[in-house]
């Protein structure tokens, strides 16, 4: 008898297989003489949606909502149910005698491989592998410690919830929304409260009017000290400034008091995803979704990190006796940082990074014990890999400690205070590559009682700063604080925003469209709310923790959904989309709308009824400019198609790109053949037979 393994996809179950022995590859598994090992491919299967309950709802229809079926069902996703099959043919076979599920260690993983196992209707035992990397080391570990799938019913359920709330809510409002106002309009538990804070944000900016200041600063020789009152350090009247800078003038400037103080800085706790996302935000420049997909690499395919979509920072204290293999699976790429810690005999991480009752599903993102070779990682992954590992590093390393020196001055009677910190021991922080201070101490000097003469004054004006617009980073940090979304599908959403354009990202910011703006009127004030997200993912939580009722949950949601349906319905809310042209559909008479993709633009139907739709702008090849390196426009002429690049004036036709491939194919045969063996000669006839001969091989 064999046990069925279900993977979530095709990289994972192969290293599975490799791990289990299961030699014999199939089309859609890899079979042993213990296992049988399938895939996912994402999710196979899906809920309802309303057509499939009844045809009438193929057509949006205001009178037909909210849609709410009694009982949720769930359907085989068209588009991959060839591998449903196979595993539905798998699970049947007389010779398999359970099911171990393998997909990810989350909600969402959990949520893939069970509606799989009851769309097959699986009544056999269940097992769970629950592991937090992808080495061989930790998938074999994993193997010999199965869990009881009984265990994980209660993250099942907390995932259902999840599913069928974000569809009642989510299904319903959209198409409410969308059919009273005959727009494409998308709402949602977490997408509608996150576009609010932005443009929340936008009001304050535009509603924001600059105020005047101005500071005083003394050069006492070569020291700096700033005026200050009360703790401040700005005057908001003129006149006032000017008249002290007058009384001022000339005046000494008498060290009243000499302050040092130490302080002690612990290393900052190893990453959970949301963190570095907006570290690599920060440093780099990449969005979250970017950040995610690179992790997601590191993790499956070099298996050099631990799972990527955890919420914790801690780590549990098993894995204390793990550091030093860890370490010397790094060394390769830390060389100079790791050899210190060795050659002092079995290295110690911060005490405060392992604590049990602080790790949830998963623990933080760290290296794993998987040799690193940086040769095999692509630039963006060795970027995000060495954010990981210098986290990690860092806790070996004692804490930063600086001392910060504070001068007090009285000028005329008023206060003017100098401060310099100097690093007295770099620490950890020599690890994280942050710079130290090294400027030339101008403190150290100074005695209490002394007089300085010399001293000049400089008035400056500034202006009071409206706050910045969201940058990734920003945005990702207060989804965090309002607990809107988890670390796995923040990402997600912010992708969300921005392809159903309500939200733009220009340099790295994020600014509300006309679009954006005028559907956070329309929608509900409950939706708008970031604590009806925050109490359902707290619900959520309790839920999967076996301290929540599921039932009473979405008969919660069947109410609300009800309810924000029927606030719609009732609105006298007025909607104009913002993108309508002047041009008519020549298929309905209805006015045209623009819209923005990746190959340029579109012109679309405004009628929802009707699919017309073409191209505003000639489509976007992926040739380059020679000249100015966009991509051209692909036209197709009397002669064929051809390549334009209007600002450059550039045209090439196709076969001539063709040609220039075939060329650079030449060079490729001849760089890799003719220096390895003189004898197969060098015109591309011979080298063309050589590379054919080497593929029979």
């Amino acid at each position: 008898m064999k046990s069925l393994v279900l993977a979530e996809k095709p990289s994972v179950a192969r290293d599975i297989a490799r791990v289990l022995g299961c030699k014999q590859a199939h089309k859609h598994y890899f079979e042993g003489k213990q296992h049988i090992v399938t895939w996912a491919l994402g999710h196979l299967v899906e809920l309802k949606m309303p057509e499939d309950y009844d045809r009438k709802y193929e057509t949006w229809r205001m009178e037909d909502l909210p849609i709410i079926p009694k009982k949720m069902g769930l359907k085989v996703i068209r588009q991959t149910s060839h591998q449903f099959r196979a595993i539905e043919r798998l699970a049947k076979r007389p010779d398999v005698k359970d099911v171990i599920i393998a997909t990810d260690a989350g909600r969402e993983g959990e949520l893939v491989a069970r509606w799989i196992l009851e769309m097959i209707g699986w009544t056999k035992p269940i097992w769970r592998l629950w592991i937090s990397s992808q080495t061989d080391r930790a998938i074999r570990d994993g193997f010999r410690q199965l869990k009881p799938g009984v265990q994980f019913e209660r993250l099942y359920q907390s995932a259902v919830c999840r599913a069928e709330a974000d569809w009642l809510i989510g299904l319903n409002v959209s198409r409410a929304l969308t059919t009273k106002y005959n727009d494409p309009l998308s709402a949602g538990r977490v997408q509608t409260p996150t576009l609010a804070m932005i443009i929340e944000r936008e009001r304050e900016i535009q509603s924001f009017v600059p105020v005047p200041y101005w500071t005083i600063r003394a050069k006492i020789g070569s020291i700096t000290a700033v005026w200050e009152r009360h703790g401040g350090h700005r005057l908001f009247d003129q006149d006032e400034a000017n008249r002290l800078m007058t009384r001022l003038k000339g005046q000494p400037a008498r060290v009243t008091s000499i302050k040092r103080k130490r302080k002690s800085e612990s290393a900052p706790l190893p990453y959970d995803l949301t963190e570095l996302q907006r570290d690599a935000n920060k440093r780099f420049g990449f969005s979250a979704k970017k950040t995610l997909s690179v992790l997601q690499r590191l993790y499956e395919q070099h298996k050099l990190v631990t799972y990527p979509r955890t919420d914790s920072r801690y780590l549990p204290s098993d894995m204390e006796a793990t550091m030093t293999e860890r370490l010397l699976a790094m060394k390769s790429g830390y060389e100079d940082v790791i050899a210190p810690l060795l050659a002092k005999g079995k290295a110690k991480a911060a005490k405060r990074v392992f604590n049990d009752d602080k790790v949830t599903d998963h623990h933080a993102i760290v290296p794993t014990d998987e040799r690193l070779d940086l040769s095999r990682l692509s630039t963006d992954e060795r970027k995000l890999y060495d954010l990981i590992a210098r986290r990690f590093l860092a806790l070996f390393y004692p804490p930063h400690e600086s001392e910060t020196t504070t001068a007090v001055f009285d000028i005329g009677g008023e206060t003017f205070v100098a401060k310099e910190t100097a690093v007295v021991n770099a620490g950890f922080q020599a690890v994280l590559s942050k710079e130290d201070n090294k400027a030339q101490p101008t403190l150290l000097h100074l005695a209490e009682g002394q007089t300085l003469p010399s001293v000049q004054l400089e008035l400056e004006q500034s202006f009071t700063e409206p706050p910045a617009r969201y940058s990734e980073a920003d945005l990702l940090a207060q989804m965090e604080k309002y607990g809107l979304g988890t670390p796995a599908t923040r990402a997600d959403i912010i992708e969300r925003l921005v392809e159903t354009e309500v939200v733009e990202r220009k340099d790295g910011r994020f600014y509300p469209t006309k679009k954006g703006k005028q559907l956070i009127e329309l929608v509900n004030e409950e939706l708008k709310s970031p604590e009806l997200t925050a109490r359902w993912e707290r619900e959520l939580e309790a839920i999967a923790r076996g301290k929540g009722n599921p039932q009473q949950f979405l008969a919660n949601i069947r109410r609300q959904t009800q309810q924000l349906v029927a606030e719609i319905k009732q609105s006298e809310q007025v909607y104009k989309a913002p993108n309508l042209t002047n041009l008519t559909c020549p298929e309905c008479g209805a006015l045209l709308k623009e819209r923005k993709t990746k190959d340029g633009r579109m012109l679309v139907c405004s009628n929802l009824q009707c699919r017309y739709r073409r191209r505003r702008d000639p489509k976007l090849s992926n040739r380059r400019c020679p000249q100015c390196h966009r991509r051209m426009e692909m036209h197709e002429g009397k002669a064929g198609l051809y390549f334009q690049c209007r600002p450059c004036n550039i045209v090439e036709k196709a076969d001539e790109t063709k040609r220039i491939a075939a060329k650079g194919s030449e060079r490729a045969l001849l760089k890799k053949y003719s220096p390895a063996n003189e004898s197969f000669g060098t015109s591309l006839g011979e080298l063309l037979k050589q590379a054919l001969n080497e593929k029979k091989e």
